[in-house]
């Protein structure tokens, strides 16, 4: 009697097994990138806000400052109780930066009448809180807006409300 060759010895389903592993790495990895970066909101000035928007990008990063910036979202969030967000910013060196204006965005991908914004108060050098209340369950996009003069920088976050 003959032994049988295990199936693992086959190039074809080592190709096949191959595709399915960089398949799911692939996708782990575009699901990573999503979820990192920026949330894919759109503006409704968008057509004004794109012209000469590479000369303004390369404007932006000549003066951007390199803060670091840092939210810290209470551990749970549910809907209709109000929830507590901390933000810090700091400089390279650490030091805590006071900036113009610290705005909180909260915005419903799914229904825009629902988007909203709460103005963060000074509780400390560097140090900002805002008291925030989500309407609806599901997921909010969250963006920290940081203003310095004419400059912007944000801090974009994203938050499932009511979901344990």
């Amino acid at each position: 009697m003959k032994d049988k060759q295990s199936a693992w010895r086959s190039p074809w389903v080592i190709a096949w097994v191959g595709i399915l592993v960089a398949f799911i790495l692939v996708s782990g990895f575009r699901i990573y990138l999503a979820i990192q970066t920026n949330p894919g909101l759109v503006d409704k000035d968008y057509y004004e806000r794109g012209q000469d928007y590479e000369q303004n990008r390369l404007k932006k990063m000549a003066r951007d400052p390199g803060w670091k910036m840092k939210l810290d979202p209470p551990k749970v969030v549910d809907i209709g109780k109000p929830a507590r967000y901390r933000f810090r910013v700091t400089d390279k060196a650490g030091i805590p930066v006071t900036p113009d204006a610290v705005t909180f965005y909260a915005y419903r991908p799914s229904d825009a009448k629902m988007d909203f914004s709460v103005p963060m108060q000074e509780v400390g050098q560097g140090e900002y809180e805002a008291e925030v209340t989500f309407p609806l369950l599901g997921l909010w996009d969250i963006l920290v807006s940081v203003k310095n003069g004419t400059d912007e920088y944000n801090h974009p976050h994203w938050v499932s409300a009511g979901v344990n």
